[in-house]
């Protein structure tokens, strides 16, 4: 199967970076994580940045979401600079804006399936209910089923229920799948190329397993702190047809 590209332009632009350098110091020693790194990001989109341990993926996908701040330049969301801004707008673009995927689930054991993601959308502006947003990422049958109860690709796509259930504008998604097997890691990538298809959500994955790259509209190589090149698929193939 092979999906369509979105139209994307600049008019559409979900976010931009301008100059992002982030530099970390332990004492005196300096550790350039990124450096002077451009980037836009279009609404609705889906892009994979690929690149090595050690190459500013998660640094530069921690800023975008605003759970980190740029030792040097600037982020603008809907013409917004968020590295401009306070603390409590920061949360407040993170509560209202972004969802997260990490590698790990971070789901609450002493909670079903239904009430981690209603943990979201209890303080969403405008949620989706959370049986909709499980039925979303295919587990419309698992609501009332506990962390233990669920495989690990479960519990992550109640990771990416969870991060949806706002409705969020963006999607960033670090290694979601480097915890699981090739099988299960592409049934947690159909949900994500689901919620991009059918929400519209602008879609950020981090990746170091190349055969990703097939979901992208583009795909951005990341070494040594900078963007290497980005690369444009003219069409994106759908989860269940890369091979691992």
């Amino acid at each position: 199967m092979v999906i369509p590209n979105r139209q994307t332009d600049a008019s559409a632009t979900s976010l931009r970076a301008t100059g992002l350098t982030k530099i970390y110091r332990t004492g005196e020693v300096e550790v350039v994580a990124l450096r002077d790194v451009d980037l836009d990001l279009y609404a609705g989109e889906m892009v994979v940045l690929l690149g090595p341990s050690g190459s500013g993926k998660s640094t530069l996908l921690n800023i975008l979401g605003g759970l980190d701040t740029p030792t040097r330049g600037q982020v603008f969301f809907q013409d917004q600079d968020i590295t401009a801004t306070d603390d409590r707008k920061l949360t407040a673009y993170r509560r209202d804006y972004v969802g997260f995927v990490f590698q790990f689930y971070n789901l609450i054991a002493s909670l079903t399936a239904r009430e981690n993601v209603a943990l979201v959308t209890e303080i969403a502006k405008d949620p989706l209910d959370p049986v909709d947003a499980l039925e979303i990422v295919g587990l419309g049958e698992r609501v009332d089923h506990f962390p233990a109860q669920l495989s690990g690709g479960e519990q992550q796509r109640v990771a990416i229920a969870r991060a949806i259930a706002k409705q969020p504008a963006i999607l960033l998604c670090d290694e979601p799948t480097g915890a699981l097997d090739s099988k299960t890691g592409i049934v947690v990538l159909e949900a994500i190329e689901r919620v991009n298809r059918e929400l519209g959500t602008t879609t950020a994955i981090i990746t170091h397993n190349s055969v990703t790259a097939g979901l992208a509209d583009r795909v951005i190589y990341l070494g040594d702190g900078r963007i290497s090149r980005i690369d444009e698929n003219t069409t994106r193939k759908s989860a269940r047809d890369l091979e691992w």
